[in-house]
Order: C-alpha cells, then sequence, then structure tokens
C-alpha cells in the first residue's frame, strides 16, 4: 500500500486480498487468522484498522480467530480458512482448447486509481466522481465470493486477477497446457476510467497498460466450455462477466497470451506492454 494510505484502507484490503484467493477457487470463506508487526502503538491507527478488516469480516460472516502481534517494522499477514464441496474447488488446471476466457468487473481500475494518489501533476484533474471510483476500487477492493461460488457449475478453471488480466490469464493457460487469445474490444472499460480517458488525464497506452498488465483488481478470469454457454449468458446478461477470448492449443514458438485487436492504432501500444507483476523478481 502506498504511503499515506488510510489505516481503514489497509485493514480492508488485508482481509480482501486473501478473501479474493477463497473467491478464485469457488470456496466460503469460514475463519481468519491476522499476524500484525508494529513500530508502535498507534490506538487512532489501529482502530481504523481494525473497522476495515472487521466491517469486510462482518459482511463475509468471517470470523477472527487467532493471531499474533509484535514490535518491529509494519508488516501485515493474514490467513483466511473456509469450505468447498469436496472434489469439485475450481483450480487453474482445468481449462482445455476451445474454452471460453472471462472475466469479472473491469479491470485496471485499481492500477488507474493507485496511479491518481501519487503526486504529480494529474493531482485533482479530472471528473471528481471518476476518480474518487477509481480510488475506491483500488483502496476498497471488492472479493468476488458470491460469484466464485457460482462458477463452480460453470467454469473449467479460474485464477483471481491480483498481479494483472494478461499475465494472470498466462499463469491459468500454463497451468492447463494451453495459451490463450484475447480479443481486445472485449475486454471491458469502466465508465470512470473511460471519462478521464476523454478528459485526457490518462492516454489510451496507459490505460491498455491498466487494463492489461495492472494488479490489485481482484476480479476472477476463469474459463468455461462451450457447453456451459447457456449458463455464463445469463451472468453476462447481469453484466457481471464478459466474455474476451478463447483458450487454444499450446504452441512453443507461441506466446502463452496473445492479443487481438481490430483497430490498427492500438498495436503498437500492445508491443509495449509491460509484463505482470512476479513477487520474485528483480
Amino acid at each position: 500500500f502506498p504511503a499515506g494510505a488510510p489505516a481503514r484502507s489497509i485493514g480492508h484490503r488485508a482481509l480482501a486480498v486473501n478473501l479474493s484467493d477463497i473467491a478464485a477457487m469457488g470456496a466460503a470463506p469460514a475463519w481468519s487468522l491476522l499476524a500484525l508487526t508494529l513500530p508502535r502503538a498507534d490506538e487512532a491507527w489501529l482502530k481504523e484498522f481494525a473497522k476495515g478488516f472487521s466491517l469486510l469480516a462482518l459482511e463475509h460472516e468471517v470470523s477472527l480467530v487467532g493471531g499474533d502481534t509484535t514490535r518491529g517494522p509494519l508488516m501485515i499477514g493474514v490467513q483466511v480458512l473456509g469450505f468447498v464441496p469436496h472434489d469439485v474447488a475450481l483450480r487453474r488446471t482445468g481449462g482445455r482448447p476451445g474454452h471460453l476466457v472471462c472475466v469479472s468487473g473491469t479491470p485496471g481500475d485499481a492500477t488507474a486509481g493507485l496511479t491518481l494518489l501519487a503526486p504529480d501533476a494529474r493531482a485533482g484533474v479530472g471528473d471528481p466522481i471518476a476518480r474518487a471510483a477509481l480510488r475506491a476500487r483500488f483502496e476498497y477492493p471488492t472479493p468476488r465470493l458470491e460469484l466464485g461460488r457460482q462458477l463452480l457449475d460453470i467454469a473449467s478453471a479460474c485464477i483471481d486477477v491480483s498481479d494483472g488480466l494478461a499475465g494472470d490469464l498466462g499463469k491459468l493457460a500454463s497451468a492447463s497446457g494451453c495459451a490463450a487469445v484475447l480479443d481486445l474490444e472485449g475486454v471491458p472499460r469502466s465508465e470512470a476510467l473511460a471519462t478521464l480517458v476523454r478528459e485526457g488525464v490518462f492516454d489510451e497506452r496507459e490505460a491498455l497498460s491498466f487494463m492489461l498488465a495492472g494488479g490489485d483488481d481482484y476480479e476472477l478470469a476463469f474459463t468455461v466450455s462451450p457447453e456451459n454457454r447457456e449458463a455464463l449468458s445469463e451472468l453476462e446478461a447481469r453484466g457481471e462477466v464478459f466474455v474476451i477470448g478463447t483458450l487454444v492449443e499450446a504452441k512453443a514458438s507461441e506466446p502463452l497470451v496473445t492479443i487481438r485487436t481490430e483497430r490498427q492504432e492500438l498495436r503498437q501500444y500492445l508491443d509495449a506492454l509491460p509484463s505482470s507483476f512476479d513477487h520474485f523478481g528483480g
């Protein structure tokens, strides 16, 4: 989290990112463990942190059952445990060539929101409602727990989008022994992000980078067999999920994720996109 982040947001995010992992398995959360290392006892900070954590826990009926508190540089560790019916948990390995590639929500909003928090020339520029919406997507992400459980009967593979849409889909495709082809025009863009692009706060290259390579969205990316297309259509009709591509047979000479577009002017941006976040990268 960035320096100066609200303590309530930090508490919310600490739990939300772990609930997102539970959502990606189609599980229902039950308990959490919280380990806090603090440089000093700041009662006001702790009160707000606890409020952010506990309100989200209450919303999803998650009990805090243990943990630890020690003195040292600030570190937060959360573990969430839950339940899923035997032998039906969603994994990354079930995708097959011909399966549809889908995503929930509007990837890229969180990274756009984080960018707006930086003290640069864009501070305060652009529609305030759009700015607030994008900041909220970063500071208070929504774990897609209900959707994850709905996908148990629909999806063949699933991953939460924490490190960037294209990169995380590459992980899913690799685990499934496939490659993915994404249609850029099918990747959803939020009205808030579109507004700030129209106003010149972000340019098209930045928007594509946010949507395809930005992290911290905690949406669900998943695959669906064609035989479950009708069930998927019900979620599409509610605007909860979007079909953005297809799994194909993997070839050693081709990338794990290929992004197609009908717009020639965008191809130069796609070639320059950063990779997704790597926890162990140099």
